[in-house]
């Protein structure tokens, strides 16, 4: 604690009289400090037995026995390791932290010493007897001249340590009981904490001021000798330069007479690099003045290390080397598609900028934005685009990142300076423009240290970034040469002003059928060579591959099917391992053995209920579409709605949007004009356990309830996707490649869409759009003839 807090603390004027102190009282040991009469101190409790004691202290009156620990470094101190003598203090206010710790604000009521040990675990509890210090009837002339002593002494010392101040002094000259001014001035010294607890035991007032001037007086004169030492290290500084001009005159003796000296040498070889190495004029210009005062500078102060470190970085950074790129539209395709199946949509807009850049050289480079699913392939196939381009590549990840100075560097003033992960980057990329992948950029964080999206928005702006200034450099480098790629799971966590400066390419996932391919093109060989196997060793037919995708994976993305493929290489390997010869067939009926029980139950074999009041909805999540199971019961009441299912507040106001629409629809349906007022509707969506929101299952919910109440049961093998409007018209939503994968791996092959949907379905592979029938929809009248078997055409039938 330092000095001027604790006075200002230990000075609060409070009464303790009012308060009876128990005989019992929770104890709790401290380290490094003895707590003195009138103080308020903060605390800071992490050992288990303390917190421990501290809740049994505010569960009860609040008051707890401090007594110092004899050794600092003992973490479960014995009794033996405890002082007898303490202070009993109150509790005054607890915070916790995020780490488990209190941090406890205890104010010293009375002093105190332990007569007994009652309970050692889970927490020390004592019985204490109140230690009464004796008072000073008469303040003689030697006890006045003892204060007068302290108080100079106190005064003296604060002025050596520079934190002299009017207001601590009137504070300390109005203190008139000599006890008091022990406690509030002994306190404070920085003594040892057996010098500490014996001004603490001392229960005269006279002989603990005495105590506590015989310390000051040793205090005095340390600080002294410190000042001393301040000032002869302030000569020496001055006597170094004068030796500093002295030992350049002689440097200047050695070069006329061709005998250098490391320095010399080390200024040399800079300033060769800084010929050899392409960089801007005023880059140049700048790097020259800064060899030029390090030069000067004497070589061990601390500025010539941070100018070494500054032009260091400066020489180092590729300012014009560039990789020359791969221009061959041919073999990159090759590259692009040995590396990955699928993705035209991103390998097309390479092979565009490719192309455009064989026709213009001087074109600058795109900012992409692959949203996907996790698995789908986003980081690698940043790597595959570099391959194919010929360029150096370098991922960042920028999940969780919320400092300003990651992005655009820390100034050179502070200690530890260094510039941000984009230089760094491109310094050990090694050229100016490499493939710089950004991931988890949905992911980034601010707080008070800035707001790194912000920091971006330079960075990813092909208008701007030729001259990016990093704090570190104060130097513009163009980033323009550089493609930047970012991946995201989602893009409404996005700034705004950073998602309109990147061009967005969704991956959606891959079907059953793309799956396939990629675990016997890329997976299975991977695993076999990663787990030192050869393809002989085992062999898996096409038909256990799709069990494995469909029963023990069920994701958008590969990572879980590459695990259970690398399972199931592990297992061969093991008994390859054991003398075992091979191969080993795998098949569906022994896959249960190599990767247990399947881990999930496909869409499609899941026995659907087809009764009224039961819809398939499709929804969108981050790791891509689901199908969603919209129950409606129907049953007597007095016209309540129970929504249940942990449902948000958007789906709860589209529930409330499908009824009003099914009440305004009375009279078609032949009602009774109370027949709501007479029924009460539950609408359920399991599972129950998981959050869900959105508007897109707004017709699902008017289809479930009129399914209920006329009694109709909807078609087979049907879902459907879309806003509904109190007046029953049908708005778009997004995501529909995704919602339409997850119909296909349900077995769903009719599928209601939103009419101004109808243009999306381009996006779905024409493999898909064959495989089944979508209904594009402009009002929910529509929607209950399809969902009802009444005529309506479909944009895509299913092939024969």
């Amino acid at each position: 604690m330092d000095f001027n807090d604790t006075l200002s603390i230990g000075m609060d004027d409070f009464s303790n009289e009012d308060v009876e102190i128990p005989e019992i009282l929770p104890m709790m040991a401290v380290r490094d400090v003895v707590v003195f009469n009138y103080m308020i101190i903060p605390l800071f409790v992490g050992r288990p037995g303390s917190v421990e004691a501290v809740n049994e202290a505010l569960d009860s009156n609040k008051l707890i026995m401090l007594v110092t620990q004899k050794n600092a470094t003992k973490d479960n101190p014995d009794i033996e390791d405890l002082y007898k003598v303490g202070m009993v203090c109150m509790v005054m206010r607890t915070l916790k932290l995020p780490d488990g710790r209190l941090k406890v604000l205890v104010q010293a009521m009375s002093k105190a010493r332990i007569k007994e040990f009652i309970r050692t675990e889970p927490s020390y509890q004592v019985s204490v007897e109140v230690i009464e210090d004796l008072e000073a009837v008469d303040v003689s002339v030697e006890t006045e001249a003892l204060m007068r002593s302290v108080r100079e002494q106190t005064e003296k010392i604060m002025s050596l340590r520079g934190i002299l101040s009017a207001d601590l002094m009137m504070i300390i000259n109005n203190i008139e009981e000599p006890g008091r001014l022990a406690d509030l001035v002994g306190s404070n010294l920085r003594l040892k904490i057996e010098e500490s607890q014996a001004i603490l035991e001392e229960s005269d007032p006279v002989e603990r001021l005495k105590l506590v001037n015989n310390f000051l007086t040793k205090e005095l004169e340390v600080s002294t000798v410190q000042a001393k030492i301040q000032n002869d290290a302030k000569e020496e500084m001055s006597r170094s330069q004068r030796e500093y001009f002295l030992r350049e005159q002689l440097h200047a003796l050695q070069k006329e007479l061709g005998d250098t000296d490391d320095r010399s040498q080390e200024i040399e070889d800079l300033i060769k690099k800084l010929k050899k190495t392409k960089m801007p004029k005023s880059v140049r210009k700048e790097a020259k003045k800064q060899i030029e005062r390090m030069d000067m500078m004497h070589p061990d102060s601390s500025e010539a290390t941070i100018i070494r470190g500054y032009i260091d970085w400066i020489l180092d950074l590729p300012w014009k080397k560039s990789t020359k790129d791969m221009l061959d539209l041919v073999k990159a395709k090759e590259v692009l598609d040995e590396d990955h199946y699928g993705l035209d949509s991103v390998k097309e807009r390479i092979l565009e900028y490719l192309a455009v850049r064989k026709l213009n050289d001087s074109t600058k480079g795109p900012i992409l934005c692959f949203v996907g699913p996790p698995g789908v392939g986003k980081t690698s196939l940043g790597q595959s685009i570099a391959r194919a381009m010929g360029r150096n590549f370098h991922r960042l990840s920028l999940g969780g990142m919320r400092d300003e100075a990651e992005i655009r560097g820390h100034r050179r003033t502070y200690i530890g300076a260094m510039p941000g992960r984009i230089i760094q980057g491109l310094k050990t990329a090694g050229s100016n423009n490499p493939i710089f992948m950004m991931d988890e950029i949905d992911k980034i964080g601010a707080d008070y240290r800035g707001d790194p999206s912000s920091a971006l928005l330079e960075v990813l702006d092909p208008e701007q970034n030729d001259e990016f200034s990093d704090h570190y450099l104060n130097l513009p480098f163009d980033l323009s040469k550089v493609l930047f790629i970012t991946t995201a799971n989602m893009t409404h966590t996005i700034p705004g002003p950073l998602m309109d400066r990147m061009e967005v390419i969704r991956l959606s996932g891959y079907t059953l059928e793309e799956k396939l391919v990629i675990v016997n093109k890329y997976l299975l060989p991977r695993q076999i060579k990663e787990n030192g196997i050869k393809a002989s060793h085992l062999s898996i037919d096409d038909e256990t591959i799709t069990y494995v995708i469909t029963h023990y994976t069920q994701e958008a993305g590969l990572r879980n099917l590459e695990r259970e493929i690398g399972k199931l290489c592990r297992k061969v390997a093991r008994k390859i391992a054991e003398g075992g010869r091979g191969p080993y067939a795998i098949s569906e009926r022994t896959l249960a053995k190599y990767l247990g029980p399947p881990k999930a139950i496909p869409e499609a074999e899941i026995n659907r209920l087809e009764q009224p009041g039961l819809v398939t909805g499709l929804a969108w999540t981050e790791i891509g579409g689901e199908i969603l199971q919209i129950e409606v019961n129907l049953m007597p009441g007095k016209g309540r709605l129970t929504l249940t299912g942990q449902l948000g507040d958007v789906m709860k106001e589209s529930a409330q949007a499908a009824l009003t629409y099914c009440r305004s629809r009375s009279k078609q349906l032949n009602l009774e004009e109370d027949y709501f007022d007479k029924h009460d509707l539950h609408i359920h969506v399991p599972a129950g356990a998981i959050p869900k929101d959105g508007p897109s299952a707004g017709i699902t919910m008017a289809t479930a309830l009129y399914s209920a109440i006329t009694q109709k049961v909807p078609v087979s093998k049907l879902a459907m996707t879309g806003e509904v409007t109190l007046r029953g018209r049908v708005l778009p939503i997004g995501g529909l490649k995704e919602k339409a994968l997850a119909a296909l791996r349900a077995g769903i092959d009719k599928v209601i869409i939103p009419e101004l949907n109808k243009t999306d379905l381009i996006e779905i592979p024409k493999d898909i759009r064959s495989k089944m029938q979508f209904f594009p929809v402009k009002s929910m009248d529509q929607v209950v003839k399809i969902a009802f078997a009444e005529a309506e055409p479909a944009v895509a039938k299913k092939k024969k």
